[in-house]
């Protein structure tokens, strides 16, 4: 048996309003939202069968430097799509600034931060 990643859970300063952006940026939905550990608040956003736990904390810490130099940090969260310039378009109207465009094997990619500093990857493979 194959196993296939499920979810994933990260902080963000409003759960809420990251699950909004990538409702519309990404067409996903929101699967479940309620209470959670330690007076916190989680969406579940993502599709039928992959999703993003967005987890906001009751009291939040300040948040860390780049993730890339800390073990256990969470580099990027990459996205694929079928048109990158269209997904690069709806970046830019959300307000984010796409950045570190690559074209190479397998496919071309830009990143961009979102409100809370995560770092997303888009791409395209052909």
């Amino acid at each position: 048996m194959t196993a296939s990643l499920e979810h994933t859970n990260m902080t963000v300063a409003d759960a809420d309003a990251s699950a909004a952006w990538m409702c519309d940026l990404f067409g996903w939905h929101v699967r479940w939202s309620g209470p959670a550990i330690n007076g916190g608040r989680t969406v579940h956003v993502g599709t039928d069968a992959q999703y993003l736990a967005l987890f906001t904390p009751k009291t939040p810490t300040d948040p860390k430097v780049e993730s890339y130099d800390v073990i256990g940090g969470l580099n990027h969260v990459g996205i694929t799509v079928d048109d990158i310039d269209d997904m690069e378009d709806k970046v830019k109207a959300a307000g984010f600034k796409p950045i570190n465009h690559a074209d190479y094997e397998p496919g071309r990619r830009f990143y961009f931060h979102d409100t809370d500093g995560i770092e997303f990857e888009v791409v395209q493979y052909d």
